[in-house]
């Protein structure tokens, strides 16, 4: 994580090279990475078991605290998931009030959707997508079938999804 000790240094190297148009690009460069470093940046949805897929997985480690949480389990094999991804990228950049973690249930090494990785196992899953929500103060307050009604009137709200 940047501090602000280093923004005030990188700023000060800036004003030192004079050109007015660097110095912005730069600063929203450090500014961004210090964010996306910290995992605050909103509007984004973030992998989060990148890497691991399949791999057992403490959700509460993902929420995010004092926003609603909205875990997507997926299989980068599953047309389902593939279809709605860019919607979910869309409703994040219009919510910054929504935390979005998606998880994919496969190993690296498993084509198809891997219902018997041990996350899968872990925590049932028998179809994809499949969506836990979390409150801002991290309790489990929807999953399944009513966190797909409940995402579908997020969808409708921000105007992606008619009614």
């Amino acid at each position: 994580m940047i501090d602000n000790h280093q923004v005030r240094h990188y700023v000060k190297a800036m004003e030192r090279s004079g050109n007015s148009i660097r110095r912005w690009v730069v600063l929203l460069s450090i500014l961004s990475l210090g964010c996306f470093a910290s995992g605050a940046w909103a509007g984004t949805v973030v992998e989060a078991n990148a890497g691991n897929g399949g791999e057992p997985l403490d959700l509460k480690s993902l929420v995010a605290k004092g926003q609603t949480t909205l875990i997507d389990f997926y299989s980068p094999y599953c047309p389902p998931c593939v279809r709605l991804a860019p919607l979910m990228e869309q409703l994040a950049a219009r919510r910054p009030d929504l935390a979005i973690k998606k998880v994919n249930i496969n190993r690296p090494q498993v084509k198809g959707i891997d219902w018997r990785s041990p996350l899968a196992e872990q925590y049932k899953i028998r179809r994809v997508p499949y969506f836990m929500i979390f409150n801002p103060k991290g309790k489990l307050v929807a999953q399944d079938r009513v966190a797909v009604e409940q995402l579908q009137r997020w969808l409708q709200e921000a105007g992606l999804l008619k009614p």
